[in-house]
């Protein structure tokens, strides 16, 4: 008779139907030595990290501080990350959460509901640290390579848009992707971050920068 065991793979529980022992094959192998990766210890990590970038320690938060912060050992985080570069990208992509999927029906309408986004994510720590990690990533290239990797997603969802409004033929076929991409999100992450026009009305201010925009750029 089969037996039915919980086990764990990347933290996700799984059910496995395994074979009486004398029904087994000797190819069998058996599991390997250690404890499985723990995803609490995960989000204890990655917790520690933003709870320190919240609280502008980010040109001086080491690997001790987060392993102390998060309640583990150093040797925890090295099992994980190879090094403190892609654990604060990990961070990062965590605070900016999952690129949107568009609806696809209209041009515009994705455009407004990217650009409602841009600048904002739903983890509340993202307000002290997003404007605190600007000026780092303007003056060290490492830094500025690790946001343009975590950033980089939701990117290529506004590339992807703008590329099927030219195949639909509501979109001029001959505009410039990156450019557009730039005066897309630039207006709204500098209200967002900085508050660059106080009295401005930032309730539709995604649909009025696409309007804006799609006045030069229809087809």
């Amino acid at each position: 008779m089969a037996m039915e065991t919980n086990v764990h793979a990347g933290g996700a529980a799984a059910t496995v139907s395994h074979p009486p022992a004398a029904a087994r094959s000797d190819s069998d192998a058996p599991r390997a030595p250690g404890r499985p990766r723990s995803i609490r210890v995960d989000e204890a990590i990655i917790d520690a990290v933003l709870d320190l970038l919240a609280e502008g320690n980010i040109e001086t938060m080491s690997i001790e501080a987060i392993a102390a912060r998060a309640g583990v050992g150093k040797a925890a985080l090295y099992r994980r990350w190879a090094n403190k570069d892609d654990l604060l990208l990990d961070a990062i992509r965590t605070l900016k959460g999952t690129p949107p999927r568009p609806a696809g029906q209209s041009v515009r309408d994705d455009l407004v509901m990217l650009l409602s986004l841009v600048g904002r994510a739903p983890d509340p720590r993202a307000g002290k640290i997003m404007p605190c990690l600007i000026p780092l990533v303007q003056r060290s290239p490492k830094m500025f390579r690790l946001y343009q990797e975590a950033v980089e997603p939701r990117r290529e969802v506004i590339r992807t848009v703008l590329h099927r409004g030219i195949e639909s033929g509501e979109l001029r076929a001959d505009i410039d992707i990156e450019l557009t991409v730039a005066m897309l999100t630039g207006p709204v992450l500098i209200q967002t971050l900085l508050r660059w026009h106080p009295n401005l009305d930032e309730r539709d201010l995604a649909a009025r920068v696409v309007d804006a925009l799609l006045a030069g750029l229809s087809a």
